[in-house]
């Protein structure tokens, strides 16, 4: 089921329809809302050729086992077995939004992601370090 507060951030011609996939680097999925996901595939389009070898594989592989879901009348939707399967989804899943979109985790591996990074204050520093003082001269 997708959580009320999820829904309630997205635009009303996205609330409906979303596509799920694997992650490029985590074992669990992506679901993005289908205003992201044709935004996310314009920037691929722009940034592959079909015609090329490496992109070839790079497009095979990001599109693998993607599938379209639509939420029921209750904001249900079903993960295809192949996908629940990939990420090791069973009854007990953490959803978790990320910048456009939606993760989906089995609890006992989101659990495990979570305790790989050892400093992550090191982490934020290293990444948000000067962005405070950007965002000022906008």
């Amino acid at each position: 089921m997708l959580p009320s507060a999820f829904k309630k951030q997205l635009p009303a011609t996205a609330q409906e329809k979303f596509v799920v996939k694997r992650d490029v680097f985590e074992k669990c999925l992506v679901m993005y809302p289908i205003n992201e996901w044709e935004r996310q595939s314009r920037i691929i389009r722009k940034n592959t050729n079909p015609y090329n070898k490496e992109h070839s594989q790079f497009l095979r592989m990001f599109y693998q086992g993607t599938a379209e879901l639509v939420l029921d009348s209750n904001s249900r939707f079903l993960i295809p077995r192949r996908l629940a399967d990939f990420a090791g989804i069973g009854k007990e899943t953490i959803l978790a939004g990320q910048y456009g979109k939606i993760e989906i985790w089995a609890e006992k591996q989101y659990g495990k992601v979570s305790d790989e990074v050892p400093d992550f204050a090191s982490l934020a520093e290293k990444i948000l370090g000067g962005a405070i003082n950007d965002l000022e001269n906008e």
